[in-house]
């Protein structure tokens, strides 16, 4: 199949190159100047170009990306007949619906499809790919998503579905990630090391994948960036404006989006989202 791929930050290189790897022919297009090789990639000067394709992936950073790439160039109105456009990003639920309507007024197939994983795991082509769109239009290109990932999960036909359960992920990875924090600020305050409270944790009572991933990072002080924070807390204003529009009250989310806020002013923005952890412990050098 020929796809197009527009945005190749560290997530949608690992996306490319796996499509590539499946023996479809990838055209792809990024923001900025490409500076690492992508085998097999065919790099395109304009994402109009990339958009000459049978589905097209979008894995850019929020909102206004995709609104000024797509929409704003008007991409939609010269896309082929019968293109599938697949938006892997993590957007809002008002965005998605916005989305939803510009691609049914110009007749382009529409799946919202985020991904939960990191860079590393997009590389392995094991993420989790969360879906939503017509039944037809995801059965088009589910082949496409069992190359990056290892299993779909179908939410609905309304692609905001999709948006709305990776938002609500995200926020419960915050959580989990603050409740390390502060277990390890009362459990620290009686001399137990952080470390043996997380082994602890994740062996025990805590034993899934979220708390799994975190825990070694926030144990051992290392928050190189596989999520970048300033990401994580848009995340979590995704979640606090969908929760606002649905009219449901989320003190927990409340309380994250407080802690990472401060975590981002206080210089921490370019590290992984687990550095949270630092701040709210109130330690220096993260």
């Amino acid at each position: 199949m020929h796809i197009g791929f527009i945005g190749l930050g560290k997530m949608g290189v690992a996306m490319a190159r796996n499509l590539a790897k499946a023996g479809h022919r990838v055209s792809a297009w990024n923001r900025s100047p490409v500076t690492e090789v992508i085998d097999d990639v065919d790099l395109v000067a304009s994402p109009a170009e990339a958009f000459q394709a049978e589905a097209v992936f979008t894995m850019l950073s929020d909102d206004a990306s995709i609104r000024q790439v797509v929409l704003e160039a008007d991409l939609l109105a010269h896309a082929p007949s019968g293109c599938v456009h697949v938006v892997t990003s993590t957007i809002s639920t008002a965005f998605a619906d916005e989305l939803a309507r510009a691609h049914e007024a110009a007749g382009v197939a529409y799946v919202s499809a985020p991904v939960f994983g990191r860079p590393d795991v997009a590389a392995a082509g094991a993420l989790n790919v969360v879906a939503a769109g017509r039944p037809e239009a995801i059965a088009r290109v589910e082949p496409l998503f069992d190359v990056i990932g290892q299993k779909t999960w179908v939410m609905g036909e309304d692609p905001k579905q999709a948006n709305a359960a990776k938002i609500g992920g995200n926020m419960m990875i915050s959580m989990a990630i603050e409740a390390m924090a502060e277990g390890l600020l009362l459990t620290g305050a009686h001399g137990v090391k952080p470390e043996a409270f997380l082994e602890l944790m994740t062996g025990t009572l805590f034993g899934s994948r979220a708390y799994q991933s975190y825990a070694p990072k926030i144990a051992s002080g290392d928050f190189t960036p596989g999520f970048r924070m300033t990401l994580g807390l848009k995340d979590l204003r995704l979640a606090t404006e969908a929760a606002q529009a649905a009219g449901r009250p989320t003190p927990m989310l409340d309380a994250v989006a407080t802690q990472m806020e401060g975590a981002v002013e206080a210089g921490l923005g370019d590290k992984d989202w687990s550095a949270v952890t630092a701040f709210t412990r109130g330690l220096k050098g993260a």
